[in-house]
């Protein structure tokens, strides 16, 4: 089953299930990691004295550690949604009573 078939919301880019939320999760975070590494590896191989420069590298491998931390935010703010359980769909009780705030 992918996720959109899974999710009920229709919000195809995440579950509605907190176990395939919380696995995601993880498995984000490993590749957090290892894009962390791959940064840390690249600025240990620059050598501006013999011309060796990965600064290309080592800006698309900072722009793939942003987009894990935010889709492991999102997937955390889903999942905290879940448990205190919120609808997505529903209106806040303040705009509800005409108020935005």
């Amino acid at each position: 089953m992918t996720r959109e078939e899974e999710s009920k919301s229709g919000d195809k880019r995440l579950s509605d299930d907190v176990r395939v939320l919380e696995a995601e999760v993880a498995q984000l975070n490993q590749e957090l990691e290892k894009t962390k590494q791959a940064v840390r590896r690249l600025r240990e191989e620059e050598d501006p004295a013999k011309g060796v420069y990965r600064h290309e590298e080592i800006f698309q491998a900072q722009q793939d550690k942003l987009r894990l931390d935010v889709e492991i935010q999102f997937r955390t703010n889903k999942i905290n949604r879940i448990n205190l359980g919120i609808e997505e769909l529903e209106p806040s009780e303040g705009v509800k009573n005409g108020f935005l705030f």
